[in-house]
């Protein structure tokens, strides 16, 4: 079958990976569309040394076998981490914090940029009859941006401060607007900052600090900008991965009883009812052939994929 597998050092382009077999507990998904995550540019930059395999885990497919008959011949999107079921996170419900998980497309697992793939059955949901799966494929980082609500209680008349104007930032944006707080976004780009304003104030800079800041920059930087702009017992969220270590002052975060907390995927379900409901307003993605791999990762528009 065609796939996109990272050799360890590039990404390569096969007509001739094998099709996977699923086991007991797994179903065989038949890829629809996948979409390039900026986790995904990362990997080719070294950001999961060690890992070899089919890339990418946003995805939208059909449901080809599984020991659950409801969902053949069902769209369905699926969640990245498979724990072990027996360890201490995983009885817990911190499955994607199992020590010995395996991750689509970045851990012991290969990923959606490939025609099948198979995930845990417990791991997928179908996607509403009314969701075009062009929107339907944004669920997975759209439920990353969730994640921020479930983590901590964001008060309407708290004021907070997202940094970043790319993709991801769109998403936060958008859910934390639901929450009626006074938001401001910082970015770089004034053309990409036009999204936001419906949502939010935005800034290229700001002399003003805030109880939450949110990073989204994908960028070291990111983090010494949330330090400057949060306030004395604040909170900073973490939405930034990217290769490469940060270099900072730890004892300042002491010393001013800052809460650093990092923040990564989240619930599907509510991400999947926004999309449906036309809660979240998203540009659509461009789409691209596998073969074009270069193309998509290089793709400076709003969001790239591929289709199958």
């Amino acid at each position: 079958m065609k796939a996109l597998y990272f050799d360890g050092e590039q990404a390569v382009y096969r007509e001739d990976y094998p099709k996977p077999a699923r086991a007991e507990d797994e179903s065989l998904i038949r890829i629809l569309m996948a979409a390039v995550c900026s986790t995904d540019r990362e990997i080719l930059k070294g950001y999961k040394p060690g890992f070899t395999g089919v890339m990418g885990h946003e995805f939208v497919g059909i449901v080809e076998e599984s020991d659950d008959a409801s969902l053949v011949g069902k769209r369905v999107v699926g969640e990245l981490n498979a724990g072990c079921g027996r360890c201490l996170y995983c009885r817990s419900g911190r499955e994607k914090h199992c020590p010995d998980r395996k991750v689509i497309g970045m851990d012991d697992k290969d990923g959606c940029f490939a025609e099948y793939m198979t995930l845990k059955t417990r791991l997928i949901h179908r996607v509403p009859d009314e969701l075009p799966t062009k929107t339907a494929v944004f669920t997975e980082p759209l439920a990353a941006a969730f994640e921020i609500t479930s983590q901590i209680h964001i008060k309407p008349d708290t004021n907070v401060v997202l940094l970043g104007d790319g993709r991801l930032s769109l998403m936060i944006a958008q859910v934390l607007s639901l929450t009626g707080t006074d938001l401001t976004v910082i970015g770089k780009h004034p053309e990409k900052l036009e999204q936001f304003m419906p949502f939010a104030k935005t800034a290229t800079h700001t002399g003003e600090t805030y109880e939450i800041v949110v990073d989204a920059t994908g960028s070291e930087s990111g983090l010494h900008l949330a330090k400057d702009l949060v306030r004395r017992q604040g909170t900073i969220i973490l939405k930034s991965t990217y290769a490469g270590n940060a270099s900072i002052d730890m004892s300042y975060f002491v010393v001013n009883e800052i809460t650093v907390k990092g923040s990564r995927c989240g619930p599907f379900e509510p991400a999947l009812r926004m999309l449906a409901q036309k809660k979240i307003v998203l540009p659509e993605i461009k789409l691209f052939e596998l073969k074009d791999h270069e193309q998509a990762f290089s793709y400076r528009g709003f969001k790239a994929g591929f289709r199958f």
